[in-house]
């Protein structure tokens, strides 16, 4: 698999295919967005909003949920502010999403089974890492959308005039559904 994909990308740059994505590293829509990683996203969610490249930054995680305030996503959202020009965040979370209803201890049991020791989840603890929390899914995405939400709209670091919205999009059909934020009119 990885050499067909060094092949392709070597065609793909002798080619000059890549000037057809030239984009400076500001979002010309002043957009950030913050989704799951789900595959079912990657050319469908730019398409139902109808954005483009270089229109916004899209941070992807596994359920597009802020498990943490001052984890790597709130980093990327605080540079994307305070350097990139972001004015509008949309925590964007999906029907079907395979993070809802994740259980903890199947993940932790096949790590387990992959050679990870239980001295290593006992050393997380202590260093105060929640790995129940931060491993953990959600039982409902509209609640992890607004909780993505209200973790934002109160956090210290992010101004007020920034935007904030909360949406679940719909993975057959592409439509939206606001949850949570600054209402849209």
């Amino acid at each position: 698999m990885m050499k067909q994909i060094m092949e392709h990308n070597k065609s793909f740059a002798e080619e000059g295919r890549g000037s057809h994505y030239t984009t400076s590293k500001y979002p010309d829509r002043n957009l950030a967005i913050v989704t799951c990683m789900d595959t079912r996203l990657t050319e469908m969610l730019p398409a139902a909003l109808g954005i483009k490249n270089g229109d916004a930054k899209i941070i992807k995680d596994a359920g597009g949920m802020i498990v943490h305030p001052f984890g790597s996503v709130v980093r990327s959202l605080l540079i994307a502010i305070y350097e990139l020009g972001v004015e509008h965040i949309m925590i964007i979370g999906h029907t079907d999403c395979g993070v809802q209803h994740m259980e903890v201890d199947e993940i932790t049991e096949k790590m387990r089974q992959e050679g990870i020791e239980d001295e290593v989840f006992h050393q997380m603890r202590y260093y105060g890492i929640d790995f129940d929390q931060w491993m953990g899914g959600f039982d409902c995405v509209e609640t992890a959308v607004r909780e993505s939400v209200e973790l934002l709209e109160h956090h210290p670091l992010i101004p007020k005039k920034i935007s904030i919205y909360g949406f679940i999009i719909d993975t057959e059909t592409g439509l939206l559904r606001q949850v949570a934020g600054k209402e849209v009119k």
